[in-house]
């Protein structure tokens, strides 16, 4: 997509070292189709960005160049450790939060707008396994695909990034568009197993994940407390 900083809609996804692509491509697909839109693939710099599993992407523009957002969206994975501890980055997301008419996430991207001081008091939702992280910065944790809570709006693990995106195209451009472009996407999933959810997949299955993730878990919580104690302190 050409940019455009005179298209009525603004809108930013956040590109960081460690993100899930996922997080970043399935509303990137659905945002590029909107009509009037720029989307912004914004970075700390224009350098290229290595996903988690190896996908190297080049950002559109950098936080310094920037043009105001009216949708910031903040992917998640196992890159938001660095995040959650980069000012720089939080004061990005704070400038562009102040003025935009959504600030959104997907996966665990909620909890750097936590860190962020973007959901205190708000419900919100993320990755099953960061769930309980959320309380940390003041949020209210939902059990729910997408959880829209006034401007916020947050989806939950990684392939929820395809609904929280339709549901927001709704809400920018309308119902239609936004049928149109699951169409387009012909997005109708119907998976092998039924065992996307740990409320649906056997024990056996949930605690293996579990156990798999436990370290990188048990990092995340240590590292989303001393961001939560810093923005405390800041406050």
């Amino acid at each position: 997509m050409s940019v455009n900083n005179t298209a009525p809609y603004q809108i930013g996804l956040l590109l960081f070292a460690g993100m899930t692509q996922i997080d970043f491509a399935e509303p990137y697909e659905v945002f590029s189709r909107l009509p009037d839109t720029t989307v912004h693939v914004v970075a700390k710099s224009l350098d290229l960005v290595r996903t988690e599993r190896g996908l190297i992407i080049a950002p559109t523009v950098s936080i310094e160049d920037c043009p105001k957002l009216d949708v910031v969206v903040v992917p998640g994975g196992p890159g938001i450790a660095r995040l959650l501890q980069d000012e720089a980055m939080l004061a990005f997301l704070r400038r562009q939060a102040s003025e935009a008419k959504y600030v959104t996430s997907v996966c665990t991207g909620s909890l750097v707008l936590g860190a962020a001081g973007l959901l205190h008091g708000r419900r919100a939702t993320t990755h099953w396994l960061s769930m309980p992280l959320l309380s940390l910065f003041g949020a209210v944790a939902v059990n729910e695909r997408v959880v829209v809570d006034g401007n916020c709006v947050t989806g939950g693990g990684c392939t929820s990034g395809m609904d929280f995106a339709l549901h927001l195209a709704a809400m920018l451009c309308g119902e239609t568009i936004a049928k149109q472009i699951q169409l387009q996407l012909e997005y109708s999933p119907v998976p092998p197993f039924a065992a996307g959810s740990p409320a649906t997949a056997s024990k056996e299955i949930v605690e293996t994940v579990r156990r798999a993730a436990e370290r990188l878990q048990q990092e995340r919580r240590q590292i989303c407390e001393q961001a939560a104690k810093r923005f405390a302190a800041a406050a």
